[in-house]
């Protein structure tokens, strides 16, 4: 096998059909089914407990589900044991062997697989190539720094040329700087070798950043599955608004609808016009809205919109690029602006009544609820 071009690792699509899992009397993933795609990069995201590393550990075959099934190219996996799956596995922690040299801890997996002595040489040798560390096999784990060490986990888990790499929380124990450094190689990585990759975070910019698709996991369940895009831009329910991204949410009574765009009446009678959904409620119905921070205009920004008020500036937080302010419209509209910092534009300072608005599209409906 030749590794002197590029790898010939290929990705395998994975099924979950109706997956769940029991601990007892706690249900940490309740019947889920999804479709991952053939070398896609999939990111598991959501708050501690929502599911997400307990579902990757099922497709590992670490944990055994309490019902449904996982398949791998079309090839049932539920019941196979670990070393079976052809699955790579990174941990948070990196799992390396202290006493074995950096070539012995790549090298693991294939012995475990009886592979030729030479291949071995060949294979650690591409490995380490692909982690841009060649010459560093002689090393043992604690002679390398932290991104090091991920990378040497990130090769030991490819050296076998697995169709499927699954990464648990792989950046949580480096600084800022260094995993931003290692989210673009690892983004960079996966445009070379073509495999599956599952990717678990708490992290939504980490999450953002890499990922074709995004599943946001909540009490084992998934609220939505959707590209960075999709799950910022058009999130299906308040909690996806609430988790990615920062956001202001404004309810009131529907008072008409009209094709796509509702008008809601908020306290203090200030009326809002926005988008609603297919499964929108009836007028009179409670609606909540969700309303990008960076979506509010501020003073000459806005243009031609129904939605223009006149808000007071209540504090600021100036944060370099762009400051935040909290203003307030009418008595009890609470908003949360964000505003780049351009030369030449000064702060607003607390007490100025300024104009504010947005376009109709930028309100979203997130929540609906009829009233008792």
């Amino acid at each position: 096998m030749d590794h002197d071009d590029q790898s010939p690792v290929t990705g395998a699509p994975i099924a979950l059909e109706n997956l769940s899992k029991h601990f007892g009397k706690v249900v940490a993933v309740d019947d889920i089914s999804l479709g991952i795609k053939s070398g896609e990069y999939m990111t598991f995201l959501g708050p501690s407990g929502s599911g997400k590393t307990t579902t990757l550990m099922m497709i590992a075959g670490f944990l055994i589900p309490s019902a449904g099934d996982i398949k791998l190219d079309d090839r049932t996996i539920t019941t196979i044991p670990p070393y079976q799956r052809n699955v790579g596995m990174v941990f948070q922690n990196y799992a390396l062997f202290p006493h074995m040299s950096i070539f012995e801890n790549i090298a693991f997996p294939l012995q475990m697989r009886r592979t030729p002595k030479d291949e071995i040489k060949k294979r650690v040798g591409w490995a380490l190539e692909l982690v841009q560390l060649p010459g560093f096999e002689n090393r043992r784990p604690s002679q390398l720094s932290g991104g090091q060490q991920q990378r040497i986990a990130v090769a030991r888990a490819l050296v076998f040329e697995p169709p499927v790499l699954l990464l648990d929380e792989p950046l949580g124990a480096l600084d800022a700087k260094l995993r931003e450094g290692m989210q673009i190689e690892l983004k960079q990585l996966h445009n070379r070798i073509g495999a599956t990759i599952l990717y678990v975070t708490h992290d939504q910019e980490e999450a953002l950043t890499l990922s074709d698709r995004i599943v946001v996991f909540n009490d084992g369940k998934i609220m939505q599955v959707g590209t960075p895009d999709d799950l910022y831009q058009m999130p299906q329910n308040r909690f996806v608004a609430d988790f990615i991204g920062k956001t202001n949410f404004l309810t009131g009574s529907v008072q008409a609808s009209e094709g796509k765009v509702c008008t809601v009446q908020l306290e203090d009678g200030i009326l809002m016009r926005g988008l609603h959904r297919d499964s929108f409620a009836t007028p009179k119905s409670w609606a909540t809205y969700s309303l990008r921070t960076e979506n509010i205009l501020i003073g000459d920004e806005i243009t031609d919109t129904p939605n223009a008020y006149e808000a007071t500036v209540e504090e600021f937080l100036y944060l370099g690029e762009f400051t935040k302010y909290h203003l307030r419209i009418g008595n009890s509209v609470g908003l949360i602006a964000k505003s780049s910092n351009r030369l030449g534009r000064g702060i607003l300072s607390p007490g100025s009544k300024i104009k504010v608005g947005w376009d109709i599209n930028e309100l979203l409906l997130v929540e609906t609820e009829v009233p008792a």
